[in-house]
């Protein structure tokens, strides 16, 4: 019988795991780039925070790139992503978004129907958002050197006078809750890039979070921290938490919301659908006095209205993520070390 290898966490040329937002991404941030950009301040948001000068003014600015395959999936395409993805890393360190900039790799060869869809995709997200996208760049790159297009996107929004979210900012005993199932995303892109044939017509969950992020943060200013579970999927989001702040982070595997579908699809294929991306839902830690006030406010929300709270923040085994399963066993929860799912954002 052959043995099945075991990712390492030592190589000498980038791999796909690398890209994949768990510990060889870490492994990447904390070896390669850090080191050299010493200006870089730990703990490691979505977005960075501007100060301007004494007045006191903030912004926050993320960038972020989108190497998508399919280029168009069930519920939204890779310019509808790219959009939302960008003001997604905005709206949960609490700001407004206002401003997008988007640069295209075009590969030689792309119809132009497919890049007027994409472009038109991307006016109506920002449209939807409320965001203008104000500058740009194109560049174009031989026949099979850019799997069609990929975008790059950084956004600039205005964070509101005393709004402070941080990953180190969940304190024991808070609550944490998300705002709909997950896994949809990832799933979705799998079912058409390998054919599978799923019961239901499932569509990915892509959305713009500003205005669900707005409705919690009104119910709730005392927000410690929000997350939008994209690579690495909800586990990767809760074991960042986790380091972050330096907690435990307590789960209950039955309180997780997850389609049918989505479960068959991972039980079929032997995934983990807490490590399946989503790229529109809405991870938030609350204290536990505004917890249910808060997922009042999510259910209320057309985005948030399978919302559910899933687990406590607890001063115990520190940096671990410890999910109890439905029989009521425990198992610790870790980031990826390999690529579960490469090029679904």
């Amino acid at each position: 019988m052959n043995d099945c290898p075991v990712p390492k966490r030592s190589y000498d040329a980038v791999v796909l795991g690398h890209g994949s937002g768990g510990r060889l991404t870490s492994d990447l941030i904390e070896g390669v780039f850090l080191p050299q950009l010493g200006h870089v301040r730990a703990p490691l948001e979505d977005q960075a925070l501007l100060e301007l000068g004494a007045a006191g003014r903030r912004l926050a600015f993320t960038t972020d790139s989108f190497v998508v395959r399919p280029l168009f999936f069930p519920g939204g395409d890779i310019g509808k992503l790219a959009v939302h993805g960008t003001v997604n890393d905005l709206a949960v360190g609490g700001a407004v978004p206002r401003f997008l900039s988007a640069a295209f790799i075009l590969e030689e060869g792309l119809p132009l129907e497919d890049l007027g869809r994409i472009v038109r995709s991307m006016r109506d997200a920002c449209a939807e958002a409320g965001v203008d996208l104000v500058t740009g760049d194109t560049k174009v790159v031989e026949r099979g050197k850019g799997d069609g297009v990929f975008i790059t996107t950084s956004g600039v929004g205005v964070v509101p006078e005393g709004r402070a979210l941080s990953i180190a900012g969940a304190r024991p005993g808070d609550v944490v809750l998300v705002s709909g199932p997950v896994g949809d995303h990832g799933i979705a892109i799998l079912s058409v890039r390998e054919g599978l044939e799923l019961e239901t017509d499932l569509v990915s969950d892509s959305a713009s979070l500003h205005d669900l992020c707005a409705a919690v943060l009104e119910v709730c200013p005392e927000t410690r921290l929000m997350r939008d579970p994209t690579r690495g999927g909800l586990a990767g989001t809760l074991c960042d938490i986790a380091r972050g702040s330096r907690v435990g982070v307590r789960i209950s595997e039955p309180a997780i919301p997850v389609r049918s579908e989505v479960r068959a699809a991972c039980e079929l294929l032997g995934l983990d659908p807490l490590h399946v991306a989503c790229e529109g839902r809405l991870v938030a830690v609350v204290p536990p006095e505004r917890a249910e006030a808060t997922l009042d406010a999510m259910r209320a929300h057309p985005k948030g209205c399978a919302g559910a709270i899933i687990g406590e923040i607890a001063a115990e085994d520190a940096g671990l993520v410890v999910l109890t399963s439905s029989f009521g066993s425990m198992r610790v929860v870790s980031p990826l070390l390999g690529e579960q799912l490469p090029r679904i954002c």
